[in-house]
C-alpha cells in the first residue's frame, strides 16, 4: 500500500512536471520593456555600437535620421530615435509614423492565410475562380517601342493564390519594374503602383491590371510584382470587407497595432516623418513626382494598396513580428495556427530566385542555409522584407530577436545602416 500511495506521488509529481513544463514552452510573449539587455543574453555595450553607427551615417549625410527597435524573447532592449523627422529640423521620436510600403506585403499575406484557414480556397486554386478577369491570362510576345503596343500569346496556365505571394504569377511591377516594356505598357493602361492621392479603388486597378500580359508564364520566373496588391482585393471579395476594415478588425485592433493605418487621421498627420532626399547636398522633404509623399494625409485616401499602402511605427510592427516568432498568437489573441506559420516560412518559391541568401515564403523572405552560412543575416529561417522609402526588418526564430529600423529617405546617398544594423544586433546575442 505505502509503494502504490509512494508510486502515485510520483507520477502526480511528474505529471504536475509536464504541464509546467508544456505551459512554459507554450507561454506566449508579449512586448514589455527588459530592465536590462542582460536579463535576456544581450550584451549592452555591443547595443550602444549601434548608437554610433547610426549617429555616424547622419553625420556622414548618409541618412536625416532613424528609428531602431531591438527585441529579444519578448523583451525591448532598444527603442530609439535619432535625427531629424524632416527637412524644417524636427527631431525624430520613436513614436513617430513611417510610411512602410513593402512592409504591408506581410501583413496582406498573413490576412490571405487566415482566409486560407477558414477554408475558402486552395493555395494552388487559380485566383480568376474569385477575380474572373485573370481567366486565360496572356504573356507579353512582342513589344513597339513607337506607340507601346504589343502582341501577345496564350500563357497556357492559370495564375494561383500561391504563386501571388510568392512574386512568382508573372505579373510586373509598373513604374518600379526592371523592364522598361512593362513599365509603358503600365503606365499607357493607367495602372496605380504605388501611392496615389486619387480616387481609385483596388479592385478597379486589380481589374485593369488582369487585363494586361504578363511578364512569364505563371510559376516559371521570379518577378518583385502587384501580385500582393491583387490579393488586397481578394481579401475584400472572399471576406465581403472593405480591405482596411478587415485589417482592422482581424489585425490590428487583435495586436494593438493602435498607430498602424493606411490614411492618417488629422490628429496623427504631425507624426509622419517626412520623406527626405539630398539636392545640393542638403537634406530637402521629396517632391510630388509620380506619387505623392503625402498621400497618407491627403487626397481621396481610398486606394487601400495591399503591397504598399500601409503606415505604422517600429513598436507596431514589432508585435506583428512577435505573433510569428510566438506562433501565431499574441496578447491571448490567436491570429494564425502554429502550423500555418510553419508553412508560411518554408521555401515556396523553389530555386526560382537564383543564386540567392533568401528563399521566399507565404509572407517574407526566409535565410536559407547559404544565407546563414554568409553571416550577418541571422540563423536559417529568419525571415525579413524592406519597404520602398528606406525600411528594414528581421525576425529570427532561433535567437528570438527581432531588429527594426526605419528611414524615410529617396536616393542612393551611400547608407549602409541596413546591413550594419542587422549585422551588429546578431553580434549583440551573447546567450
Amino acid at each position: 500500500m505505502l509503494k502504490k500511495n509512494l508510486f502515485s506521488k510520483i507520477m502526480f509529481i511528474l505529471m504536475l512536471l509536464f504541464i509546467v513544463n508544456m505551459t512554459a514552452q507554450n507561454a506566449e510573449v508579449v512586448l514589455t520593456p527588459a530592465a536590462s539587455a542582460k536579463e535576456v543574453g544581450m550584451n549592452p555595450e555591443r547595443l550602444e555600437k549601434i548608437d554610433k553607427m547610426i549617429l555616424k551615417a547622419i553625420e556622414k549625410g548618409q541618412i536625416p535620421g532613424a528609428v531602431a527597435l531591438i527585441a529579444k524573447e519578448g523583451k525591448i532592449v532598444y527603442h530609439k530615435s535619432f535625427g531629424k523627422a524632416n527637412a524644417q529640423g524636427g527631431d525624430l521620436e520613436k513614436d513617430d509614423i513611417f510610411r512602410i510600403a513593402s512592409q504591408t506585403k506581410a501583413i496582406t499575406s498573413t490576412a490571405v492565410m487566415m482566409l486560407w484557414e477558414e477554408g475558402h480556397f486552395q493555395l494552388d486554386d487559380p485566383v480568376s475562380k474569385f477575380i474572373p478577369e485573370f481567366k486565360e491570362p496572356v504573356v507579353l510576345e512582342t513589344f513597339n517601342e513607337r506607340d507601346s503596343s504589343y502582341t501577345t500569346k496564350p500563357a497556357g496556365k492559370e495564375i494561383t493564390i500561391r504563386q501571388l505571394l510568392t512574386h512568382t504569377s508573372g505579373l510586373g511591377y509598373g513604374v518600379i519594374d526592371s523592364d522598361d516594356r512593362i513599365r509603358k505598357i503600365y503606365n499607357k493602361a493607367g495602372i496605380v503602383d504605388l501611392y496615389t492621392t486619387k480616387d481609385v479603388s483596388i479592385g478597379d486597378n486589380v481589374k485593369k491590371l488582369a487585363k494586361l500580359p504578363l511578364k512569364s508564364v505563371p510559376g516559371e520566373a521570379w518577378h518583385y510584382s502587384e501580385g500582393i496588391d491583387v490579393l488586397g482585393y481578394l481579401v475584400e471579395v472572399v471576406s465581403g470587407q472593405p480591405f482596411d476594415e478587415f485589417l482592422q478588425e482581424r489585425i490590428f485592433d487583435p495586436l494593438e497595432m493602435e498607430d498602424t493605418q493606411f490614411y492618417l487621421s488629422a490628429e496623427d498627420e504631425d507624426r509622419l516623418v517626412a520623406v527626405q532626399h539630398k539636392e545640393d547636398g542638403k537634406w530637402q522633404n521629396f517632391p510630388v513626382t509620380f506619387y505623392d509623399p503625402d498621400y497618407p494625409k491627403k487626397g481621396a485616401k481610398r486606394f487601400l494598396s495591399g503591397g504598399a499602402g500601409l503606415t505604422s511605427t517600429a513598436k507596431d510592427y514589432a508585435k506583428f513580428l512577435q505573433m510569428y516568432l510566438n506562433g501565431g498568437s499574441y496578447n491571448g489573441k490567436q491570429i494564425l495556427s502554429p502550423t500555418t506559420v510553419h508553412l508560411i516560412l518554408k521555401n515556396h518559391s523553389g530555386d526560382l530566385m537564383g543564386d540567392s541568401d533568401t528563399d521566399h515564403g507565404l509572407a517574407f523572405g526566409v535565410v536559407n542555409e547559404a544565407g546563414a552560412r554568409k553571416g550577418g543575416l541571422g540563423s536559417e529561417g529568419t525571415f525579413d522584407w524592406g519597404g520602398y522609402f528606406n525600411t528594414q526588418y528581421f525576425a529570427d526564430p532561433e535567437e528570438n530577436v527581432i531588429g527594426i529600423l526605419l528611414k524615410q529617405t529617396q536616393g542612393d546617398t551611400g547608407d549602409e545602416t541596413g546591413w550594419k544594423f542587422r549585422q551588429m544586433v546578431m553580434a549583440s546575442v551573447i546567450e
